[in-house]
């Protein structure tokens, strides 16, 4: 699970952190909290994990303790914002670590950054429409990347602090607030901590493989959470240690800033580093983004065209597609900061309803058995920061984080016309097999089951079933 939390996020993160934080001291305080509040969310979902046994994560939870529409708004969110803007963030970072030792003395151009993002996304989203295998040997391969940028950065680091160069760090100094702090800026801080930390929850997306998850869940909650928040804390005192606040405010890509003024020669060694730990981060969350759509189309809370796989090569090729096409379009429109402000609001929006849920949970059905049962005080914690957090983030980015909402929002009339609306007019159906029938075409694509009776029925999918038997017969 460790693995999963610890990604490109570190290499993002710190200076957006420092900025809404106000001080050094501050923003090692948030980075610390941040994984304290990590800890209160993943024992929660430990708890739904082995009370509701689903592969899913928040998607299955909700639509279980909630229903439908509810879990129909997650995966909308996940689908159009959650997924495509982190593999925005993560793209960006990779273009800005590639090019920023091309342009040392300012920001690489605005097109070129786009240009390499936008090639990076396409090329990977190519190799996991060609094989499974390819996908997940690059995963295995890049995450070294991640391991040895952050290793590097640490031993530097305290090298220096023991060489006496901590000056940033002693009290009176890591105090001295830049700007004036205020509670809606304190909370923009959390959020950018946050979007480092994404990923405890992944474990949950794969309970039903898990072995024994009454002991293991909460043992990889013990182990990793305390782990990540030492390495994440460990890798901002680093950068302090050889940084001013204003060097890494003014710094486009902080690890290579870092590496220039202590690796001298062997300086190279970070960004391509970096480089390797962001190829790997967009080629995750493109395998795990394709797959999440793929279960919303089988669950008929999606177009089934995308729940359909490649004859030959068996992979998920639309839902690839329709990750890659959002991705690109929401790196075209926005920049990293603010792109990370408003895809952690809502992923802070869809933790807190999920825990919400297990609350309701408790009280819809008191005698159901529940393997892990964590305190009443853990959930009620969590969701009283919860709520603090998103009401002042919208409170100082209302537009950014409110965009967020109003997108999600969206998906209620879709939901009611798309999923709802049971017998809809013969030309509706109609011009839905003619697309899916199309994209079968040109994605040589097919159902993977064997029964049509896996299907969901009528009631509960985009479109009349038995259309789809005929397209796949």
């Amino acid at each position: 699970i460790h693995c999963n939390i610890i990604g490109s996020g570190i290499f993002i993160s710190p200076k957006g952190v420092l900025d809404h934080a106000g001080s050094v001291g501050f923003s090692l305080i948030v980075w610390v909290l941040g994984g304290g509040i990590c800890a209160l969310g993943s024992l929660c979902y430990a708890e739904l994990g082995v009370t509701i046994p689903k592969s899913g994560g928040d998607y299955s939870y909700v639509t279980e303790i909630f229903g439908g529409l509810v879990g129909f708004l997650l995966l909308w969110s996940a689908v159009l914002i959650m997924y495509p803007t982190t593999l925005a963030v993560i793209a960006l970072t990779f273009s800005n670590y590639v090019l920023q030792p091309a342009f040392p003395n300012c920001l690489p151009p605005y097109i070129a950054t786009r240009l390499l993002s936008t090639t990076c996304v396409m090329f990977l989203t190519w190799v996991n429409c060609s094989s499974v295998r390819w996908g997940t040997r690059i995963q295995d391969i890049f995450t070294v990347g991640k391991l040895l940028a952050l290793v590097l950065i640490i031993v530097v680091g305290m090298v220096q602090i023991a060489n006496g160069h901590y000056d940033a760090l002693e009290p009176q100094t890591a105090f001295e607030f830049i700007k004036d702090p205020s509670v809606g800026q304190i909370a923009l801080a959390f959020l950018q901590a946050s979007f480092a930390y994404s990923g405890w929850n992944f474990l949950n997306y794969v309970t039903e493989e898990v072995v024994e998850p009454r002991k293991n869940l909460p043992r990889a909650i013990y182990i990793s959470i305390p782990l990540v928040t030492l390495v994440y804390t460990l890798t901002n005192i680093a950068y302090f240690s050889s940084m001013s606040p204003q060097e890494l405010l003014d710094s486009n890509a902080v690890a290579v800033t870092f590496g220039e003024k202590l690796l001298g020669v062997f300086s190279w060694v970070m960004p391509i580093s970096v480089a390797l730990s962001t190829f790997g981060g967009i080629n995750g969350y493109l395998f795990t983004s394709s797959r999440l759509c793929f279960s919303g189309a089988r669950e008929g809370h999606l177009p089934y065209l995308l729940a359909m796989i490649h004859l030959k090569s068996c992979t998920p090729i639309p839902a690839l597609l329709v990750c890659c096409t959002a991705t690109i379009v929401i790196l075209c429109i926005g920049d990293t900061h603010n792109l990370i402000n408003y895809v952690s609001f809502i992923n802070y929006l869809s933790y807190g309803v999920t825990i919400a849920g297990l609350l309701y949970y408790r009280w819809k059905k008191p005698k159901l058995v529940r393997p892990i049962k964590v305190n009443l005080l853990v959930p009620c914690s969590y969701l009283v920061f919860w709520a603090v957090l998103l009401g002042f983030s919208l409170y100082s980015e209302p537009v950014v984080c409110g965009m967020g909402l109003v997108i999600m929002l969206t998906g209620v009339p879709i939901y009611f016309i798309g999923v709802q609306w049971k017998n809809k007019p013969h030309w509706i159906s109609s011009a839905v097999e003619r697309v899916t029938y199309l994209g079968q075409r040109l994605c040589y694509v097919v159902f993977p089951q064997d029964d049509p009776s896996e299907i969901q029925t009528p009631h509960t999918a985009f479109w009349n079933s038995k259309d789809l038997f005929s397209i796949r017969s």
